[in-house]
């Protein structure tokens, strides 16, 4: 399965003039993911793990959503856009192409697609970001939910390191 390039061009009169931000907390801290988001004038962040919880500190889901709203950024939990347990332990093996496999049998069940419908609206009316642990796009399943919205351009923001993608 190939993933998308960082900037897609389809262009067309209903697409959302504002790009699709990913971000992946992996290298982050708290402040410097807020700081990315801020500077990139997100103001929702779709968080796509199937278990929002995290061993990092401020990257569970209470933490996480305080400091976003602290911040004046909407936090939505989307579990049914996360990886299923068997493709998160492909992710762990580093067989990223399993995982994208297992994601992509996933992602085509009803209630993924009901999930991407509503992710697709919100999409539509404001700049959005997925989330999730993963530094690199290229191995996360953040990317296959981005390449299944229809959207102009895809931006992975990159937490204490200048701009994006």
């Amino acid at each position: 399965m190939s993933l998308p390039s960082d900037d897609r061009s389809a262009a067309g009169p209903d697409r959302p003039a504002d790009p699709l931000f990913t971000i992946g907390y992996e290298r982050a801290t708290p402040t410097t993911l807020v700081a990315a988001l801020k500077q990139a004038g997100v103001v929702t962040v779709a968080d796509v793990r199937a278990l929002a919880n995290s061993r990092r500190p401020g990257f569970a889901k209470r933490a996480l959503s305080a400091a976003l709203d602290e911040a004046g950024i909407d936090y939505w939990h989307i579990p049914a856009l996360g990886t299923p347990a068997a493709g998160r332990l492909a992710a762990r093996q580093g067989r990223t192409e399993a995982m994208q496999a297992i994601f992509a049998r996933h992602l085509a069940g009803t209630e993924a697609q009901a999930a991407l419908a509503a992710l697709q609206d919100r999409v539509r009316r404001e700049p959005v970001c997925l989330l999730c642990l993963e530094a690199d796009p290229r191995h996360c399943h953040r990317s296959l939910v981005a390449a299944a919205l229809d959207t102009s351009t895809v931006k992975h923001l990159h937490p204490g390191l200048a701009g994006a993608d």
